[in-house]
């Protein structure tokens, strides 16, 4: 490919990437004068992309609104990137994005040089992501008005039955999502408790956009927020458990709740809370490492009630 072709093509990298450029901006970046880089936009004009000219000593460029180049310009790694994108979120199996994955690749291939679409195809048929799937119920239906309510930093209504309560009213100010072990959960500022709360969406029964804006905090980063919130997590008896097993194991079982674990001289120990303990006592039994519970005496007995059934069912 010539010179002129590649700063041609870079031009057009350059509008789409910035919005508007001055003539005297893109002569800079491009290393030509202005006269050349108005020879540049026509050319682009000649192949028909729509350019705006604004008048002026030093006018400026930009491409017509909602004007968008086809990928072809995709390199090997991007196409990668963008395949193993698609092939995530197939995995995850959310029923509301199926038809949309398969459009968007549809789209993709009719634009895509060979050789970048060859590319595509190879990831899709020899690479395999073992994914959690959402659960039923997990779909993200939600996940619509709760992006336009972050992106515009709006309030919500929303009805939330939390476990075991009826479902109550909230307003909630959301500022971000999470996909995490099948299941989607926004984090926000929950106005009825006056903190930050985390919210499972498949326990969602109403969300309303409000007129009341906010500010979301600088930096927020959900998955953080959902492990710190593990620590304060709320129920009714306090827990203490000590796994017989070292960080790197732990990790590998419990995922992002490993980090709530601290070194004792015999395993790592684990802090919390729970409304249940039978499920916490599920939980217990699938962890591939023995583990000695301190406190409360009722998690024992639903573990060995849990370990009964399971004898139970061994011995049909």
């Amino acid at each position: 490919m010539s010179g002129p072709t590649i700063r041609v093509l870079s031009l057009l990298e350059l509008l789409q990437s910035h919005g508007r450029l001055s003539g005297t901006e893109l002569a800079t970046r491009l290393g030509v004068d202005k006269r050349t880089v108005r020879r540049y936009i026509q050319a682009l004009e000649q192949l028909g992309i729509p350019v705006t000219t604004e008048q002026g000593c030093d006018g400026g460029y930009m491409l017509v609104a909602g004007f968008k180049l086809p990928p072809m310009m995709f390199t090997n790694d991007e196409t990668l990137a963008l395949s193993l994108g698609l092939l995530a979120a197939n995995n995850l199996q959310l029923a509301d994005t199926q038809a949309a994955i398969s459009s968007v690749q549809a789209k993709l291939e009719r634009v895509m040089p060979a050789k970048l679409k060859s590319r595509a195809r190879a990831v899709a048929d020899s690479i395999k992501l073992m994914l959690p799937t959402a659960e039923a119920g997990a779909s993200g239906q939600q996940l619509g008005p709760l992006l336009d309510a972050i992106e515009q930093q709006r309030s919500v209504s929303i009805r939330y039955a939390s476990y075991q309560q009826a479902p109550a009213d909230r307003h909630v100010d959301p500022y971000g999502l999470l996909f995490r072990s099948g299941r989607w959960y926004m984090s926000g500022y929950c106005h009825l408790r006056q903190e930050l709360r985390t919210f499972r969406l498949d326990r969602l029964h109403h969300i309303e956009l409000l007129d009341h804006s906010f500010t979301r905090p600088t930096e927020f980063d959900s998955a953080e927020h959902f492990t710190q919130s593990l620590y304060g997590m709320p129920g009714n008896l306090d827990v203490q458990i000590v796994l017989h097993t070292d960080k790197h194991t732990a990790a590998q079982a419990m995922g992002e709740t490993a980090s709530m674990l601290k070194p004792q001289a015999d395993g790592l120990l684990l802090n919390t809370r729970t409304d249940s303990c039978y499920c916490l006592a599920q939980w217990l039994s699938q962890l591939p490492f023995d583990f000695s519970i301190i406190q409360p005496p009722e998690l024992k007995q639903a573990l060995q009630l849990h370990a009964e059934r399971l004898l139970q069912i061994a011995g049909r």
